[in-house]
């Protein structure tokens, strides 16, 4: 490969990191920016078509199987390229962001596959943006390890082959990173992580017999899938390696994307290596896509809406057989329970909860799970252990038995549940404390013994819109109405004060968290992506 010429992004408005130029070196930023030259321009286009095909659901409140690619479902004879060794076995999988601790621990954890997260786990601050990338390097290098300041613990990596498999998750198509411009135009941040990620590190994750993989998300149809393929051919070919290196798994966490798995796959079948179901942010893409689709669009509380809700069932049960059918993995959800270490009794009954959703998982034809915890890993591993034994999946169940149809994957009123005033006042209490976090550059926040993550302050707010939207009335006889909301937020910031006093309360960003929340809860002009108005607010 030949010196490239200096490269034209210029690095704006950020602070100087420890050891950055390691990171932003000029050959690495040639290729984000070669990356942004060439890719930007549609990616812009498929965002703008994001937006006609929203207007088109509310025109028709309904969603369809597409016509246009009939063929490519009936066609039986294509799979996708088989798995390498290192992503064949993925049955328990645990994500995080990419600080230094959970990088350790996460690779230390037991897990097969480590979620390594720049995106719903990640603030993207400047310095988690490129702090992230500088630990997944020295991480591969074996020069990482972390002493906690205030306990004196020291981390450092086991062995080689008790590491778990690294799959990055780059921002999504949506989001700008304002430090890094081209002409002074922001460059997408997704192609700021997987830039730096792939230059860095793919050929020295193949020297250590795995590869550049990745999780792609918030996938909204087939051409952005296609899009990412044309971007890991360039790649591959500008680093000098063998195309079919890149391995990716599509998050399938909208509910468009549950419309084209099979098309999603088929773009990437060279480089394609299964796909994952979510939850909340499949539950906010409902909301935000059939907001205008009245009453039977409704979505009850948050934790009403279970993985066995007939609408859910219908959607992964689709995704295990479009899998098997095309040779790749189906991944399952999140177990999000964060141990307690003063209540045994509280994680008894999480921990039967975690066991019942893996078994359940295994039981249907899912490959591998995710759990948000180090200490979840061993409950996931015996569900999947039962069902799989020595195999390293179970892509040999093709689910032949199920049949989906188009309406079934909408079919929220099948749910028997209803809104409920403790689901608002939940909404509220979630949504305010971790916008807060994030506003002060945390990612994952434990929030009443569950991890969460972006995704849940965006089902939390889309909820609450919903809701007075939809002028649900509580089983209080309290109607949801901005007057309400107000009210219940108002409430939750001074329990929250008190909870915390004066002195933690000023120094956090409350005041703040609970005036964005309202925002997007609250304006009639619904926001497609609360983590948009949040980067403006987002410092550093």
């Amino acid at each position: 490969m030949s010196a490239p010429a200096p490269s034209p992004l210029a690095v704006v408005d950020a602070e100087p990191l420890p050891r950055q130029e390691e990171v932003l070196t000029e050959a690495a930023l040639a290729f984000v920016a070669e990356l942004h030259r060439r890719f930007t321009p549609r990616r812009d286009e498929l965002l703008a078509r994001r937006a006609e095909r929203r207007a088109e659901i509310a025109r028709t409140s309904t969603l369809d199987f597409l016509p246009e690619t009939a063929a490519i479902r009936a066609d039986d004879s294509w799979k996708v390229a088989p798995a390498p060794a290192a992503l064949n076995d993925r049955r328990v999988e645990i994500t995080g962001p990419t600080d230094r601790k959970m990088t350790i621990n996460a690779l230390n954890s037991g897990a097969k596959v480590w979620l390594a997260d720049f995106e719903d786990a990640s603030a993207p601050t400047w310095e988690n943006v490129v702090l992230g990338q500088l630990n997944l390097i020295d991480a591969y290098a074996r020069k990482i390890d972390f002493t906690d300041p205030r306990s004196g613990k020291s981390y450092a990596l086991k062995p080689a082959g008790e590491l778990a498999t690294v799959v990055m998750r780059p921002r999504g198509w949506h989001l700008e990173e304002r430090h890094l411009t081209f002409d002074g135009r922001p460059v997408p941040g997704a192609l700021v992580d997987f830039g730096l990620y792939f230059f860095h590190n793919a050929q020295r994750l193949i020297d250590l017999g795995k590869g550049p993989y990745f999780y792609l998300p918030k996938t909204e149809s087939y051409l952005e899938a296609r899009l990412w393929n044309e971007i890991f051919v360039f790649a591959q070919d500008y680093v000098g390696i063998p195309q079919g290196t890149v391995r990716a798994t599509v998050l399938i966490e909208t509910i468009t994307a549950a419309y084209e798995m099979e098309e999603i796959l088929y773009e990437l079948r060279d480089h394609a290596a299964g796909l994952n179901a979510g939850r909340w942010d499949y539950l906010f893409s409902i909301v935000k896509n059939f907001r205008d689709g009245g009453a039977k669009f409704v979505l009850p509380d948050r934790n009403a809406v279970t993985m066995t809700a007939p609408f859910m069932r219908a959607y992964t049960e689709l995704l295990v057989r479009t899998c098997h059918k095309r040779g790749a993995h189906a991944i399952g959800g999140m177990a999000a329970f964060i141990p307690s270490r003063k209540d045994a009794e509280v994680n008894k009954v999480a921990f039967e909860k975690v066991k019942a959703d893996k078994d359940r998982e295994a039981g249907d034809g899912f490959d591998g799970s995710w759990v948000a915890h180090p200490d979840l890993v061993p409950i996931a591993m015996a569900s999947f252990d039962a069902v799989l034994g020595e195999k390293p999946n179970q892509k040999d169940r093709l689910r032949e038995d199920v049949s989906v149809a188009a309406g079934d994957l909408i079919a929220i009123d099948s749910l028997d549940a209803k809104p409920t005033y403790a689901g608002l006042v939940s909404a509220v209490q979630v949504g305010t404390r971790y916008i807060e976090a994030w506003l002060r550059g945390l990612g994952a926040v434990a929030i009443f013994n569950l991890m969460e993550d972006a995704a849940t302050a965006e089902i939390s707010r889309s909820q609450i819109w919903q809701w007075i939207n939809a002028g649900v009335v509580f089983e209080n006889g309290e109607t949801a109405t901005p007057e309400l909301a107000r009210k219940v937020a108002a409430e939750e910031l001074a329990a929250i004060r008190a909870e915390i006093g004066e002195e933690a309360f000023a120094a956090g960003k409350w005041q703040q968290a609970h005036d964005l929340l309202l925002h997007v809860s609250l304006d009639a002009d619904y926001a497609d992506f609360l983590t948009l108005p949040a980067y403006e607010q987002l410092v550093g």
